[in-house]
């Protein structure tokens, strides 16, 4: 199974992919709800590798001892009895580490290691089941399902998204400032934009969709409106 095409190819699927902050995440889950389909959020594979890389104190520039740590990181996910999506690394549940400004810049420089990216590629594309799949990432559309029939790439000003990010930690009581997050997003935005792998960039086939000043409920319908009536 070493193409998209070859995996299950008559299950469709939805990519949205798109910077940190544009909402795919929310806007993900949400469709993958409403469609009755499977959820990836693929930020949450690449997140979870880097924090059982800090767990193991292994140096994030040494990229053989991550390529072992992507391989042998047990993942795992389930809802709460919330419906919350929680992220289990190897067996432990590290939902809320996962979501740190450090796991995410973890997750970043990981995933401009071509290895690594190999290494979970193949676990992404397991998640494509009946009746369906909605993944989240930056590569959706581009690398792991290039041949979805559905493409979205959200975006939004780096503005907005600081502030989404900064209500969204200052909600869960971590000490943040928004200055410090547009600069970590800015940051953020040309690492993933520039790295040499699967550079953040939309599909050519993609719709575009700019969130900014939209509500969730808005961007919701407006990604349902791009499938066929169900």
């Amino acid at each position: 199974m070493n193409s998209a095409s070859s995996q299950n190819p008559h299950v469709p699927v939805l990519t949205i992919d798109g910077p940190s902050g544009s909402g795919k995440g929310t806007i993900s889950r949400l469709v993958a709800q409403r469609l009755g389909w499977h959820y990836l959020d693929s930020g949450a594979l690449y997140r979870a590798v880097g924090v059982a890389a800090g767990w193991a104190d292994l140096d994030l520039a040494d990229p053989a001892a991550l390529v072992r740590c992507a391989f042998d990181t047990h993942i795992g996910f389930r809802d709460d009895a919330s419906g919350e999506l929680r992220v289990l690394v190897n067996d432990v549940d590290a939902t809320d580490e996962l979501r740190t400004e450090t796991a995410g810049a973890a997750a970043s420089a990981i995933a401009a290691i071509p290895e690594v990216r190999a290494a979970l590629k193949d676990r992404q594309r397991a998640f494509r089941q009946e009746p369906g799949l909605v993944a989240d990432g930056r590569d959706m559309g581009t690398v792991i399902f290039p041949d979805a029939q559905y493409k979205v790439f959200l975006t939004a000003s780096a503005e907005e998204r600081a502030e989404r990010r900064y209500k969204q930690l200052k909600d869960k009581g971590v000490s943040v400032t928004l200055d410090g997050l547009l600069r970590e997003i800015l940051a953020r935005d040309a690492r993933d934009a520039q790295r040499a792998v699967a550079p953040l960039r939309p599909a050519d086939d993609a719709v575009r969709i700019d969130t900014t000043g939209l509500g969730i409920d808005t961007v919701v319908e407006q990604v349902l409106a791009l499938l066929p009536a169900r």
